[in-house]
């Protein structure tokens, strides 16, 4: 497995645009509009009616509640039925947009992914500065389900795609496949097939109000038992019809098949809106027998973290002979620090997101004098205040005056310390922004490499100050 920057630009939309519809479980009005983000932000849903308007990443890590689609919480806040929404967005092939809802559920619309991917493209799509990152899959990674018989599985690919295999056991919806080679045909192969259900699940879910937006406009319903005249009654008032109806296809009337296989499609389209959860684009084949939202972000879990563990232990390429983007000069015309002190010597790389540092550590350090001078070991506090110095460019190079500015840590989180580092090595230092640079404020997770391999890392935040 590995991570590899590709030459893919990252792309966001160009506009906001926003859709008004029910939700399906809820039944509640809702508006949501889409909003272009920043490089690296990822997908995030932001729920407007709530006080402080909460955040929350789609990340697989935050799922709680699979049973009526993907649900997430955070801090107590909830995002439900998310996949559709973000099955367009993958869609799409777009890396960085802001979801913002005034409910906790987005509109069901028809029941598929159709009706977001015509709102983005209304909104127009464009590149953005950074190139992308992919986790190139080498190897098969499973998960299976015991309980269900559910297997989803990753396999080498030169790009993502997915095929999805599915057997309700059921006269009315048997066995069907549906596979989607290239992810520029979801548009027009897998982004209008619509959510389905089987009768007598309908039937739980009304008694239980647990489908206040549901009507035959936004979900396929097989009918695999009895019609009785009570549940005909049930369903008209439930649905706002003067008539039901079965039709010979055993589907509940006033709803035509997009394709013979629509119900297969659909879950294909679950797969990748579950898939997004991930957080990193995928190249591989994904094979799902069987799926459903559990398994799904089961596997999305696994992969999460197989892929936080390859990022970590990612060593930057980095040419030490080449021209570097910064020189030691050239640092101290924007950091006040000096020697013995001032402790990076190039930037190789420097965007809106992200900064590439280096150190050569030499005997000469003032601190070996001090610090087991029988067995020189550089105080793991330096290796820290290395990498901060590394995002200090990083905050610096936003202010057009960054010799009048001082940087002041605010928060040191998450340190560990890998291996230690002794004069002849050299320090390799990243930092990758986690939310944007606010108000002179950068909150950064920041790497520290030594001899190809991982020595220390910490989550830091700082903040910028104008000498008086």
């Amino acid at each position: 497995m590995a991570i590899v920057n590709t030459q893919i630009k990252q792309k966001t939309i160009k506009s906001e645009t926003s859709l008004n519809g029910v939700g399906l479980h809820t039944g509640e009005n809702v508006k949501l509009t889409f909003k272009p983000a920043l490089e690296n932000s990822g997908f995030k849903f932001k729920r407007v009616d709530l006080e402080g308007e909460p955040v929350i990443d789609a990340d697989a890590n935050y799922v709680t509640n699979t049973q009526r689609g993907t649900c997430m919480e955070k801090n107590g806040v909830t995002i439900q039925t998310c996949e559709h929404v973000l099955a367009a967005l993958v869609g799409l092939d777009i890396d960085n947009v802001l979801i913002e809802l005034d409910a906790s559920e987005p509109p069901i619309m028809d029941g598929s992914s159709k009706f977001f991917i015509e709102s983005l493209e209304k909104a127009g799509i464009v590149e953005q500065e950074a190139t992308r990152q992919e986790y190139v899959v080498t190897d098969v990674i499973t998960y299976t389900d015991e309980e269900s018989g559910s297997e989803i599985l990753v396999m080498p690919s030169k790009e993502y795609q997915v095929t999805t295999m599915v057997d309700f056991g059921t006269k009315v919806l048997g066995t069907q496949n549906a596979t989607l080679t290239h992810i520029s045909d979801f548009k027009d192969e897998i982004a209008n097939a619509r959510t389905f259900s089987f009768l007598h699940e309908i039937e739980m879910l009304l008694e239980h109000g647990l489908i206040k937006g549901g009507d035959l406009n936004n979900a396929i319903v097989y009918v695999d038992k009895e019609l009785s005249p009570e549940t005909m009654e049930k369903l008209k008032v439930a649905f706002n019809k003067e008539s039901i109806a079965v039709k010979t296809n055993g589907i509940l009337d006033n709803l035509t098949l997009h394709h013979p296989n629509e119900a297969a499609r659909h879950k294909l389209l679950d797969v990748i809106g579950d898939l997004a959860l991930v957080g990193t684009r995928i190249r591989g084949k994904i094979i799902a027998n069987k799926p459903g939202h559990f398994i799904n972000t089961q596997f999305a879990k696994k992969l999460s973290k197989i892929i936080k563990h390859e990022k970590r232990n990612y060593v930057p390429d980095v040419d030490l002979n080449q021209e570097p983007l910064m020189d030691v000069n050239q640092i101290m015309d924007m950091l006040p620090h000096r020697q013995p002190f001032l402790l990076i010597d190039k930037i190789f790389e420097l965007s809106d997101s992200h900064v590439l540092g280096m150190k050569n550590v030499t005997m000469n350090e003032e601190f070996f004098k001090g610090h087991f001078p029988g067995a020189p070991v550089m105080p793991g506090v330096l290796i820290v205040e290395a990498m901060a110095q590394t995002g200090g460019i990083l905050v610096l190079s936003t202010v057009p005056d960054p010799e009048n500015y001082l940087t002041f840590f605010m928060k040191i989180d998450k340190v560990k310390f890998k291996k230690k580092v002794v004069p002849g090595d050299t320090l390799i230092f990243k930092c990758d922004l986690i939310t944007p640079i606010r108000r002179g404020i950068c909150h950064m997770q920041g790497y520290a490499y030594a001899n190809g391999k991982l020595c220390a890392e910490a989550e830091l935040m700082a903040q910028i100050s104008k000498v008086k």
